[in-house]
């Protein structure tokens, strides 16, 4: 049977960016073509690679994915692959596919950020829910990165003092606290509130502090001066 070329697709689905890739690493021929027809019949897209290597070269990544990788193959090892992933911070939720004498490499992998593993010989059923549950998986967190980058945007868009307000607001102030900290009037508070609540699309002030919790750890332009005024 002829080696398939770099990144074989079993079906035409890969060409609509909404569909669900699955990439599959191995350098058994006979294991990825049985995975192609099991993963081509789940609905998904399917693209194979004999080697790490291939993969990492050829492979187009950053796409709604879920990565099928064997843990022993001739020259890069599933681990190399999964280190060289994670150098790139790429976050592609990653299956092993291991046989039992591999168990103590795929669970350091799991520790590394592996999804899962999956023991040879497998149940077709069983391997389809656990790459099912790691695309909902990427998929959900594709959907926090979104709205992340879009909470960030907005960020940047408020003025020195208007982060302040919102930092101390989120904090719980009341108007008249937050003008006795920032030296200000009540009134001129609530306006910088009103703009930074419209600004950053918050209906409500639960909204405001879910927004502000999403980015917790995130860096925007305006940090410095969110962080110099929050409360002590």
């Amino acid at each position: 049977m002829p080696k398939p070329k770099h990144g074989s697709l079993s079906n035409p689905l890969t060409s609509d960016p909404n569909t669900p890739v699955v990439f599959v690493v191995d350098d058994d021929d006979l294991m990825r073509a049985a995975l192609r027809r099991l993963f081509t019949n789940a609905g998904w897209a399917v693209e194979l690679y004999a080697s790490g290597a291939e993969f990492l070269a050829h492979a187009k990544l950053g796409r709604h994915a879920c990565l099928l990788l064997d843990v022993s193959m001739p020259g890069m090892s599933g681990l190399e692959v999964q280190t060289r992933l994670n150098q790139l911070r790429l976050r592609l939720p990653v299956i092993f596919l291991t046989g039992s004498s591999h168990i103590p490499i795929a669970v350091a992998a799991m520790r590394e950020g592996a999804v899962d593993f999956i023991e040879k010989p497998f149940d077709n059923d069983d391997v389809v829910n656990r790459v099912r549950k790691a695309i909902a998986r990427d998929g959900h967190l594709r959907s926090e990165d979104e709205d992340k980058q879009g909470v960030l945007q907005r960020l940047n868009t408020l003025t020195p003092r208007e982060c302040s307000v919102m930092e101390l607001v989120v904090a719980g102030k009341t108007s008249k606290e937050i003008a006795r900290v920032l030296v200000a009037s009540p009134r001129t508070i609530d306006i910088h509130r009103a703009r930074l609540m419209e600004k950053m699309s918050a209906s409500t002030l639960a909204a405001l502090v879910r927004m502000r919790l999403l980015v917790d750890n995130e860096p925007f332009s305006r940090r410095w001066t969110c962080d110099q005024m929050a409360p002590r």
